[in-house]
């Protein structure tokens, strides 16, 4: 997820299970695990492979996970109480505060599932855990290539006072727009941002 591995880079599941010193049984299942999660794929008479993180992997990510992320928020936005709203402050103050991309990174996640938790749907739920894991990816993918600062996110605070407001329609706008921008940051191949901001 963070990059360490390259797109496309084989996956052997005889090393893989030597390397953490489990069987082949555990192996071949997380890399099955890895698979629904869209993180590896199978290539037929190649193996498995790192997934791939080229364009139209990446919109195919961004398209689907606006999609189900804008509907889970419908949900749950009329059932937001005073302590969703209290965890959700959690995962932005982490943020606020965060030294690294990869603790960003994560309150990032805290964020979004906390946004979302409302909605009580188990399966949307489930699937966009996985969507924000490859979208994960592509955060650091972007942040390597035009570089990460710490500070405050405006688009999740934004989204965070439409639904205080009660503004539901705007949040989901606002929770729309702050997806697609992901695919935008990942399509610009100058990396001469002055430093990325999720």
């Amino acid at each position: 997820m963070a990059g360490d591995l390259a797109a496309g880079q084989p996956l052997r599941q005889d090393r893989i299970a030597e390397e953490f010193e489990a069987s082949h049984v555990p192996a071949r299942e997380a890399f099955q695990l890895l698979r629904a999660q869209g993180l590896v794929v199978n290539v037929p008479r190649r193996g498995m492979r790192v997934a791939p993180l080229d364009p139209p992997s990446i919109q195919e990510t961004v398209e689907i996970r606006a999609s189900l992320e804008t509907l889970a928020l419908k949900f749950a936005a009329p059932r937001m109480s005073a302590a969703t709203f209290e965890r959700i402050e959690l995962a932005l103050t982490a943020g606020d505060y965060a030294k690294t991309i990869e603790e960003w990174e994560r309150s990032n996640r805290a964020f979004h599932r906390e946004l979302l938790a409302p909605c009580r749907m188990p399966k949307l739920l489930s699937m966009l855990d996985d969507l924000q894991l490859a979208t994960s990816r592509i955060i650091f993918s972007v942040a390597r290539g035009e570089g990460w600062r710490p500070g405050s996110s405006h688009a999740h605070r934004q989204i965070v006072d439409a639904l205080k407001k009660r503004d539901t329609a705007k949040a989901v706008a606002l929770l729309d727009a702050h997806i697609r921008a992901l695919e935008r940051a990942a399509s610009d191949s100058n990396g001469t941002a002055k430093g990325f901001k999720p």
